[in-house]
């Protein structure tokens, strides 16, 4: 596989398709450039999906995410065109990607998009109550 910047995004079959998992990533170093000024932008990427048949593989979502370096683009239109780009490669039964952009202006951006396949319901939420960190029990 390349270390250069790529467009392409390979996955690998999920290992266990039978069961809802999350898969969650940060990506803190996503770089393009604004359509306007031509100036850098920013973002910390945080991708949340549950497989369905595939999993993203991490080198090349590495060098997909790189390729938009030197491109410009704005905050909506980035962040959706690679939510669509997962989803294309994916299928996910769930994803959300939220892309928190940095300040520029004055004004921090945050973009989010997410998916649910059709029929699929997550599974309750199960709350474990903390256990405090000291004990009444001890003296």
């Amino acid at each position: 596989m390349s270390t250069r910047p790529s467009k392409t995004l390979e996955n690998f079959p999920n290992p266990n398709p039978e069961r809802d998992f999350v898969i969650h990533m940060q990506i803190p170093e996503f770089t393009c450039l604004c359509p306007l000024t031509g100036q850098p932008d920013f973002a910390h990427f945080t991708l949340d999906y549950i497989p369905d048949q595939r999993c993203v593989e991490l080198k090349s979502l590495k060098m997909y995410m790189w390729s938009y370096r030197d491109e410009g683009v704005f905050h909506e239109a980035v962040t959706n065109r690679i939510f669509d780009d997962l989803m294309a490669v994916l299928d996910p039964r769930f994803m959300r990607l939220s892309a928190r952009w940095y300040v520029r202006g004055g004004i921090f951006t945050n973009v989010t998009v997410e998916h649910r396949a059709p029929g699929w319901t997550p599974p309750p939420v199960v709350h474990v109550p903390a256990f405090p960190t000291e004990s009444p029990l001890r003296g």
